[in-house]
């Protein structure tokens, strides 16, 4: 074709087309069609990120016929990114390449900016990867002086003239990095600039590459997630328990050493910065990064972390109202919380929802998304205190309710964190009333040949909260725990493991071996009756939000945090810690916080969505609510005192509701098969 003719050219996936001059390069007629093709280096060959694909092929929809013959040959500078193993076999550098006739261009994934990002599990959840930093890389011109402000201006000449970028800003801390990037004889430079104004960070030559961190403190344990910020590819993880605990082992008794100590919480706000600190250290020499790149942080918590992580008095939610200092989201050098990465670094710490709903929870929301949902949804966080979430129509509505510290295997009798050698799994026999159990870290059940094998020589140490709560519910379809909770003497002639306990009833679970240090696990009436407690509050919150909704039934429910990942669905229903809903649609959403947290941190529009999401939600406050104390008691029941639960009767067999006493094989229906 002649030089001033034109060529059709189509890009797909986005389906816009356009007609531009012969010599027009790919990524010149991408720009003008808006076509979302990344690049960084102002189409200098140098980052790779741009590489288009060839479609080969008739295509009568357009009236085309597309070859690669229809661009031009390889330019030197592809050749040498081929020969780097940068530019993939078959791709061309959409900056290199000049259309010569009609051509069908297909952008790949990883050439898009806003590529999007699927997390898998219970519902695919795809998040679009444009994060608030971007990179530019420019070429400066030759110093007229020396001076650091001569230099700064210069550069925004440069990425005014490359980009069309003007009216940009700068971190007064990246002005001694500048100096160091333009040193090199070639003064080219990278310019990292936050939400299109800010300039972050300054690195001499090319750098395509920059980093963030979403953490996630939770009041055990903290965790830290290092993504790349073009990716969204989670390059390092650390973790450790959360260094508070030595001030107190749940929130409560964190506030409460706070009241009594005048430097309380200071001294525990210092702790979770230095632990958070380390874990961020930990995770940049894991992906083996310089501190340098990493350039933007998001952090979650319950209301009394983030408060202490912030530096805020958390003493105010110790007491009824539970006043929040601040339900806005904080966004803020990262400096300024203690945090120890790129000079021009930021954070931002997503909003809280209510007194003692947090910005974990509306994490989770963000990561759950139930106002995409037709169903009726509910997502429950289960920790020392719960955070629920009931969604339904364009309504959300969340509460708090005090379940204590019994789920994680507090207040216990041989009670413990989920650690190797816990007991995390129980099962007991309807008709011998044996059990068998599994540890955590354990493949084999205790009546397997290879238990004692894996066991070392620690043996078995205690149980956890899916353990406990296992072993009450397979001890209540057995027939020896009654509906109102009590161990039921009369079955003791059946097994001689149920046996008295000064006025009450035990079951002996595992028999240990003292003189090895190794306790005996046996379930007192005490720990169903902690059970019971936690169980009642957690069902009371959930029923409270539902009588406000005027829904008597949920389609789903999600359950959060560490426990719902490991707890088993059928044997929390079977006690009646959750209202009644079809077992298939229960699960875990595994870490959503965390999920929340890497969203936030990878999408700049969904700070904005979880902000206006958390203003819409409608709290409700247990303590103040003079219905709850009535549901508290209703549930103290297994399963429940007065609500039936028919999804579940159809999927496990359950005692007969009538049934209080003495329960013998002849007075039940059981089916063996859906008990396993």
């Amino acid at each position: 074709m002649a030089a001033d003719k034109q060529a059709l050219i189509v890009f797909s996936p986005s389906g816009k087309r356009g007609r531009f001059a012969i010599g027009t390069t790919v990524l010149q007629a991408a720009r003008k069609l808006g076509v979302d093709i990344d690049s960084i280096c102002a189409g200098r060959a140098r980052c790779g990120r741009c590489q288009v694909e060839v479609i080969d092929g008739s295509f009568a929809s357009e009236g085309i016929v597309s070859s690669p013959d229809h661009l031009s040959e390889l330019s030197e500078d592809e050749k040498a990114c081929r020969h780097s193993r940068h530019l993939k076999p078959g791709n061309r550098l959409s900056c290199q390449a000049k259309i010569l006739g009609d051509i069908r261009i297909d952008v790949p994934a990883g050439s898009q900016v806003h590529r999007q990002l699927v997390r898998k599990g219970f519902e695919a959840h795809a998040t679009e990867i444009d994060p608030l930093i971007q990179l530019y890389f420019t070429q400066m011109p030759e110093p007229g002086s020396h001076s650091t402000a001569g230099d700064l201006q210069r550069m925004m000449a440069a990425l005014e003239k490359d980009w069309g970028l003007s009216g940009l800003e700068w971190d007064i801390r990246v002005l001694q990095p500048l100096r160091s990037a333009l040193g090199g004889a070639d003064r080219q430079v990278t310019v990292a600039i936050r939400d299109g104004h800010r300039i972050v960070a300054v690195w001499p030559g090319l750098n395509d590459h920059i980093y963030g961190a979403a953490v996630d403190v939770g009041s055990t344990t903290i965790a830290v997630h290092l993504c790349d910020l073009a990716s969204g590819e989670v390059v390092a993880t650390a973790g450790a328990m959360n260094p508070q605990i030595r001030f107190g082992e749940d929130l409560m008794s964190r506030v409460s050493y706070a009241m009594l100590n005048p430097e309380g919480a200071g001294q525990m706000t210092t702790a979770v910065r230095t632990a958070i600190n380390e874990l961020l250290a930990s995770a940049i020499q894991q992906a083996d990064i310089d501190m340098s790149v990493v350039l933007e942080v998001t952090l979650v918590g319950n209301p009394v972390m983030h408060h202490l992580l912030l530096g805020l008095d958390p003493t105010p939610l110790g007491t009824s109202p539970f006043q929040l200092s601040t339900d806005q989201a904080i966004e803020t050098a990262a400096t300024e919380l203690g945090l120890e990465l790129a000079a021009g670094a930021r954070a931002y710490v997503l909003p809280c929802i209510a007194g003692h709903v947090g910005a974990d929870m509306a994490a989770v929301m963000l990561a759950e998304a139930p106002w995409e949902s037709k169903e009726t949804s509910l997502i429950i966080d289960v920790g020392t205190n719960a955070e629920i979430l009931l969604s339904h129509q364009d309504r959300l509505m969340a509460a708090s309710s005090p379940t204590g510290p019994a789920f994680e295997g507090a207040q216990i009798n041989a009670g413990q964190r989920a650690a190797p050698g816990a007991i995390e799994r129980v099962r007991i026999d309807p008709q011998s009333l044996e059990p068998r159990f599994k540890v955590v870290a354990g493949t084999h059940w205790s009546d397997e040949a290879g238990f004692i094998g894996e066991l070392g020589e620690q043996g078995v140490t205690g149980i956890c909260g899916s353990g406990i709560i296992e072993a009450i519910a397979g001890l209540y379809l057995a027939g020896i725990i009654r509906p109102d909770g009590i161990i039921d003497g009369g079955m003791a002639g059946r097994n001689p493991r149920i046996e008295a306990s000064g006025r009450t009833f035990s079951y002996l679970l595992h028999p240990g071996e003292p003189d090895k240090g190794q306790p005996e696990i046996r379930i007192q009436q005490t720990d169903v009756r902690a059970i019971q407690l936690a169980k009642a509050a957690l069902y009371a919150g959930a029923r409270l939000l539902m009588n406000r909704m005027g829904v008597d039934r949920v389609g789903r429910i999600r359950l959060a945090g560490a426990f719902g990942s490991h707890i088993d669905v059928k044997y929390a229903m079977v006690l009646g810690m959750l209202p009644d809903c079809d077992l298939a649609q229960v699960s875990s959403a595994g870490n959503a916080a965390s999920t929340g947290a890497r969203i936030t941190l990878l999408n700049k529009a969904s700070r904005r969505e979880i902000e206006t999401r958390v203003r819409q939600v409608e709290k409700v406050e247990t303590a103040a609510d003079e219905s709850f104390q009535q549901l508290f008691v209703e549930a103290m029941n297994i399963p429940h005192a007065c609500h039936p639960y028919p999804r579940l009767a159809s999927a496990v067999t359950l005692p007969e509701p009538s049934d209080t006493g003495n329960r013998g094989p002849g007075r039940r229906k059981r089916n063996r098969s859906r008990n396993k």
